[in-house]
């Protein structure tokens, strides 16, 4: 027999600004069921649906340049918000590894070293 578990978020339906914490929260679950840990060198942003993809997000720049102050160097992005890189300032763009990611899978291959290997 399987469990599972359920987040209810109050207006979950209601469109709203926000969804961008949706990889975020989902690398959280799949660390504590795994009970590896999630690197602590990443940012992520991005939106996702119920099966498993990833969507774009807004603010892409600002939250990228907001990783980038606090000395976080690598940022996982959806793969459609890739454009978006373009406007960041030259140094940044350098100095920063940027993994672009099209499924919740693709997410946790990169946070979480060794969840790959796991039975």
């Amino acid at each position: 027999m399987e469990s599972g578990s359920h987040i209810h978020l109050r207006a979950g339906a209601v469109p709203k600004d926000g969804p961008s914490a949706g990889i975020t929260m989902a690398t959280a679950l799949a660390s504590a069921y795994s009970s590896l840990n999630v690197r602590d060198d990443i940012a992520m942003t991005g939106e996702l649906t119920l099966s498993g993809l990833v969507l774009p997000v807004g603010g892409v720049r600002e939250k990228v340049l907001a990783a980038h102050r606090t000395g976080i160097r690598h940022v996982i992005l959806p793969k459609d918000n890739e454009s978006e890189l373009q406007r960041l300032p030259d140094p940044v763009r350098e100095d920063m590894t940027v993994s672009l990611v099209s499924t919740l899978a693709d997410v946790v291959e990169i946070a979480i070293p060794g969840l790959a290997d796991q039975p």
